[in-house]
Protein backbone atom coordinates (compact mmCIF):
# COMPACT_ATOMS: atom_id res chain seq x y z
CA UNK A 1 0.00 0.00 0.00
CA UNK A 2 2.69 2.48 0.48
CA UNK A 3 4.39 4.31 -2.66
CA UNK A 4 7.38 3.43 -4.13
CA UNK A 5 8.92 6.35 -2.44
CA UNK A 6 8.25 5.53 0.38
CA UNK A 7 9.43 2.06 0.10
CA UNK A 8 12.51 3.24 -1.24
CA UNK A 9 13.29 5.28 1.95
CA UNK A 10 12.60 2.43 4.11
CA UNK A 11 15.04 0.50 2.55
CA UNK A 12 17.76 2.94 2.40
CA UNK A 13 17.32 3.25 6.35
CA UNK A 14 17.40 -0.73 6.74
CA UNK A 15 20.41 -0.72 4.74
CA UNK A 16 22.22 2.26 6.54
CA UNK A 17 21.53 0.27 10.00
CA UNK A 18 22.89 -3.30 8.69
CA UNK A 19 26.54 -3.73 9.56
CA UNK A 20 29.07 -4.07 7.10
CA UNK A 21 29.70 -7.75 7.50
CA UNK A 22 25.99 -8.13 6.59
CA UNK A 23 26.65 -5.51 3.65
CA UNK A 24 29.26 -7.90 2.42
CA UNK A 25 26.99 -10.25 1.18
CA UNK A 26 25.39 -8.02 -0.79
CA UNK A 27 28.52 -6.53 -2.37
CA UNK A 28 30.09 -9.40 -3.62
CA UNK A 29 27.23 -10.85 -5.33
CA UNK A 30 27.14 -6.74 -6.95
CA UNK A 31 30.42 -7.64 -7.88
CA UNK A 32 29.49 -10.88 -9.71
CA UNK A 33 26.53 -9.37 -11.23
CA UNK A 34 28.51 -6.35 -12.98
CA UNK A 35 31.56 -9.08 -13.92
CA UNK A 36 28.98 -10.99 -15.59
CA UNK A 37 27.53 -7.96 -17.11
CA UNK A 38 30.58 -7.19 -18.80
CA UNK A 39 31.56 -10.92 -20.39
CA UNK A 40 27.82 -10.41 -21.80
CA UNK A 41 28.67 -6.83 -23.05
CA UNK A 42 31.67 -7.99 -24.49
CA UNK A 43 30.36 -10.61 -26.37
CA UNK A 44 27.42 -8.86 -27.44
CA UNK A 45 30.21 -5.73 -28.87
CA UNK A 46 32.23 -8.39 -30.49
CA UNK A 47 29.28 -10.05 -32.73
CA UNK A 48 28.17 -6.55 -33.95
CA UNK A 49 29.19 -5.04 -37.14
CA UNK A 50 31.40 -1.58 -37.35
CA UNK A 51 28.06 0.02 -38.95
CA UNK A 52 26.05 -1.16 -35.83
CA UNK A 53 28.52 -0.15 -33.17
CA UNK A 54 28.93 3.04 -34.72
CA UNK A 55 25.16 3.31 -34.54
CA UNK A 56 25.46 2.39 -31.15
CA UNK A 57 27.99 5.13 -29.89
CA UNK A 58 25.81 7.49 -31.83
CA UNK A 59 22.71 6.85 -30.00
CA UNK A 60 25.07 7.27 -26.95
CA UNK A 61 25.77 10.23 -27.50
CA UNK A 62 22.38 11.71 -28.50
CA UNK A 63 21.33 10.05 -25.06
CA UNK A 64 24.28 11.47 -23.02
CA UNK A 65 23.58 14.78 -25.28
CA UNK A 66 20.12 15.18 -23.88
CA UNK A 67 20.75 14.78 -20.70
CA UNK A 68 23.15 17.30 -20.08
CA UNK A 69 20.87 19.66 -21.67
CA UNK A 70 17.70 18.64 -19.51
CA UNK A 71 20.57 19.13 -16.46
CA UNK A 72 20.63 22.14 -17.77
CA UNK A 73 17.57 23.24 -17.97
CA UNK A 74 16.60 22.09 -15.07
CA UNK A 75 19.02 23.80 -13.24
CA UNK A 76 17.83 27.28 -15.22
CA UNK A 77 14.26 26.19 -13.63
CA UNK A 78 15.42 25.64 -10.00
CA UNK A 79 17.78 29.64 -10.42
CA UNK A 80 14.36 31.03 -11.67
CA UNK A 81 15.54 31.85 -15.22
CA UNK A 82 12.70 33.89 -16.89
CA UNK A 83 10.25 32.16 -19.33
CA UNK A 84 10.32 32.67 -22.76
CA UNK A 85 8.04 35.43 -24.16
CA UNK A 86 5.03 33.95 -25.98
CA UNK A 87 4.15 34.63 -29.95
CA UNK A 88 1.50 35.89 -30.53
CA UNK A 89 0.08 32.51 -32.35
CA UNK A 90 0.64 30.87 -28.64
CA UNK A 91 -1.32 33.89 -27.02
CA UNK A 92 -4.46 33.08 -29.02
CA UNK A 93 -3.89 29.36 -28.63
CA UNK A 94 -4.04 29.29 -25.08
CA UNK A 95 -6.96 31.23 -25.17
CA UNK A 96 -8.99 29.23 -27.48
CA UNK A 97 -7.76 25.87 -27.09
CA UNK A 98 -10.27 24.45 -24.46
CA UNK A 99 -13.06 25.69 -26.69
CA UNK A 100 -11.92 24.73 -30.05
CA UNK A 101 -13.14 21.91 -32.03
CA UNK A 102 -11.71 18.39 -32.38
CA UNK A 103 -11.40 15.13 -30.35
CA UNK A 104 -7.69 15.02 -30.29
CA UNK A 105 -5.35 17.40 -29.17
CA UNK A 106 -3.96 17.36 -33.17
CA UNK A 107 -6.79 18.15 -34.34
CA UNK A 108 -7.59 21.10 -32.33
CA UNK A 109 -4.11 22.70 -32.92
CA UNK A 110 -4.85 22.13 -36.77
CA UNK A 111 -8.89 23.60 -36.86
CA UNK A 112 -6.99 26.69 -34.83
CA UNK A 113 -3.61 27.15 -36.69
CA UNK A 114 -6.41 27.51 -40.14
CA UNK A 115 -8.44 29.58 -38.19
CA UNK A 116 -5.43 31.49 -37.39
CA UNK A 117 -4.27 32.10 -40.92
CA UNK A 118 -7.93 33.12 -41.90
CA UNK A 119 -7.83 36.00 -39.36
CA UNK A 120 -7.25 39.34 -40.71
CA UNK A 121 -4.66 41.95 -39.22
CA UNK A 122 -7.12 43.87 -37.18
CA UNK A 123 -8.33 40.90 -35.52
CA UNK A 124 -4.46 39.67 -35.19
CA UNK A 125 -3.65 43.07 -33.73
CA UNK A 126 -4.65 42.10 -29.65
CA UNK A 127 -2.53 39.24 -29.81
CA UNK A 128 0.32 40.60 -31.69
CA UNK A 129 0.01 43.80 -29.14
CA UNK A 130 -0.15 40.87 -26.38
CA UNK A 131 3.07 39.28 -27.80
CA UNK A 132 4.57 42.56 -27.71
CA UNK A 133 4.33 42.91 -23.94
CA UNK A 134 4.95 39.71 -23.18
CA UNK A 135 8.60 40.05 -24.84
CA UNK A 136 9.23 43.37 -22.80
CA UNK A 137 8.16 41.61 -20.14
CA UNK A 138 10.95 38.70 -20.61
CA UNK A 139 13.81 41.38 -21.23
CA UNK A 140 13.15 43.21 -18.30
CA UNK A 141 13.16 39.87 -15.96
CA UNK A 142 16.00 38.40 -18.15
CA UNK A 143 18.16 41.80 -17.07
CA UNK A 144 17.49 41.60 -13.76
CA UNK A 145 17.78 37.66 -13.95
CA UNK A 146 21.30 38.21 -15.21
CA UNK A 147 22.30 40.56 -12.97
CA UNK A 148 21.58 38.58 -10.22
CA UNK A 149 23.36 35.62 -11.91
CA UNK A 150 26.56 37.79 -11.84
CA UNK A 151 26.18 38.97 -8.02
CA UNK A 152 25.96 35.11 -7.19
CA UNK A 153 29.08 34.28 -9.53
CA UNK A 154 27.33 32.64 -12.74
CA UNK A 155 28.74 34.68 -15.70
CA UNK A 156 28.38 31.37 -17.34
CA UNK A 157 24.89 31.65 -17.51
CA UNK A 158 24.74 35.26 -18.94
CA UNK A 159 23.78 36.16 -22.74
CA UNK A 160 26.91 37.62 -23.91
CA UNK A 161 26.79 40.82 -25.54
CA UNK A 162 28.13 39.08 -28.90
CA UNK A 163 25.42 36.63 -28.89
CA UNK A 164 22.64 39.57 -28.59
CA UNK A 165 24.43 41.55 -31.33
CA UNK A 166 24.59 38.50 -34.06
CA UNK A 167 20.69 38.37 -33.38
CA UNK A 168 19.82 41.95 -34.18
CA UNK A 169 21.84 42.20 -37.78
CA UNK A 170 20.37 38.96 -38.53
CA UNK A 171 17.08 40.18 -37.56
CA UNK A 172 17.88 43.20 -39.33
CA UNK A 173 18.74 41.68 -42.37
CA UNK A 174 15.47 40.16 -42.53
CA UNK A 175 14.10 43.29 -42.39
CA UNK A 176 16.12 44.85 -45.47
CA UNK A 177 14.90 41.64 -47.58
CA UNK A 178 11.54 42.70 -46.84
CA UNK A 179 11.93 45.97 -47.54
CA UNK A 180 13.58 44.93 -51.00
CA UNK A 181 10.94 42.68 -51.84
CA UNK A 182 8.53 45.65 -50.83
CA UNK A 183 10.57 48.13 -53.10
CA UNK A 184 10.43 45.89 -55.83
CA UNK A 185 7.05 44.89 -55.98
CA UNK A 186 6.33 48.94 -55.50
CA UNK A 187 9.14 49.30 -58.94
CA UNK A 188 7.01 46.84 -61.10
CA UNK A 189 3.80 48.76 -60.30
CA UNK A 190 5.61 51.86 -61.09
CA UNK A 191 6.71 50.56 -64.19
CA UNK A 192 3.41 49.18 -65.48
CA UNK A 193 1.41 52.60 -64.29
CA UNK A 194 4.14 54.42 -66.86
CA UNK A 195 3.29 51.94 -69.58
Amino acid sequence: EASNLELIKKLAGAWKELPASQKQVYEEARKTDWKRYGEQMAAYKAQLTPAQAAALKEERRKQQAKRRSMRAKRELNLLGKPKRARSAFNIFLSENFRESEGITAVAKLKKLFDTWQKLSASQKQPYLQLAQDDKVRYENEMKSWEAKMIELGREDLVRSKQQRLKKKPAETAKQAETAKASLGGNKAKLKKSEE
